[in-house]
């Protein structure tokens, strides 16, 4: 899973599919596009919404994605249309550009559409955004299963 900075989208999302696969053998992360925030706790407004829909994140750690992860996970599932170019500029060929989608498109096919970024918003954003995820994440969850 990767946005920009990875205190917002991605940590929810990572934790949403983490919620959904519990007994599975599935090595699922988040990313971020961008190195602001490297070695942070997701944003305290992710850490809520997630907590409010029994979720705990606090687990996890902001880091900047980088080419090794193209290695380690058979799908990077993007944000925006932004942060998926980004992880294309990294690709070194095209079966690493092949494992990347917007995460959007498991619900609205070929759409492209972004998840907005919450973070200059208000805690309604991150409600918003949270229930964008956990329907695109009940799709993936399917398909893994």
């Amino acid at each position: 899973m990767v946005c920009l900075g990875n205190i917002c989208r991605s940590p929810l999302a990572e934790g949403i599919l983490k919620s959904k696969l519990i007994t599975k053998d599935i090595q699922i992360d988040s990313a971020g596009t961008g190195s602001y925030h490297i070695g942070e706790l997701p944003d305290p407004r992710s850490i809520a919404v997630a907590n409010k829909n029994g979720i705990n994140i606090t687990n996890q750690r902001a880091r900047k994605f980088v080419v090794e992860d193209f290695d380690n996970f058979d799908i990077i599932y993007v944000m925006d249309a932004y942060n998926y170019d980004a992880v294309l500029k990294l690709a070194r060929n095209e079966a690493d550009k092949a494992k990347v989608e917007l995460i959007l498109n498991a619900v609205f096919p070929n759409e492209n559409l972004d998840v907005p970024d919450p973070y200059s918003g208000g805690d309604y954003g991150f409600k918003n955004v949270f229930n964008m995820l956990n329907e695109a994440c009940d799709i993936i969850a399917k398909k893994i299963i």
